[in-house]
């Protein structure tokens, strides 16, 4: 179990969980009208930004929750998300066939800033570093 001083919502911890609660608003609410509205144009697309905007809440509130489960979940999460912002930016890249409408990570997130790429890798330092505060006590 995690104590209040070295959970994932001390420190920068707290920022990046903001980031991760933007994203997570952002990415749901996009694909929701996406879907809601013009899923005939891109389904794959459209459904692809709900699992990332799902993503983001899974991983937010695994963040804000102390313990080892959540812990772990939040880890889980996390590099879920970071192979799916790599994959789906090289897909995007050399078959834009399947993107006929960008997603959340479509070209490694340059729709939001490349914060979908470098967010992941963020997040897992912070995890790493959370655990080896842990693990020194």
């Amino acid at each position: 179990m995690t104590s209040k001083n070295s959970s994932t919502a001390s420190g920068i911890g707290r920022v990046l969980i903001a980031v991760y609660a933007v994203m997570a608003l952002g990415a749901t609410a996009r694909s929701f009208f996406q879907i809601a509205t013009k899923f005939d144009d891109a389904p794959f697309a459209y459904l692809l930004s709900g699992v990332a905007g799902l993503v983001y809440v899974v991983a937010t509130v695994a963040l804000v929750r102390s313990g080892e489960l959540w812990f772990r979940v939040a880890v889980v999460a996390i590099v879920f998300e970071l192979v799916g912002v790599v994959t789906v930016g090289l897909l995007s890249l050399f078959d834009a066939v399947l993107f006929p409408a960008d997603t959340v990570w479509s070209s490694f997130g340059a729709g939001y800033l490349f914060v979908p790429l470098v967010l992941p890798i963020l997040g897992l330092f912070w995890l790493s570093r959370v655990r080896r505060s842990q693990e020194n006590r």
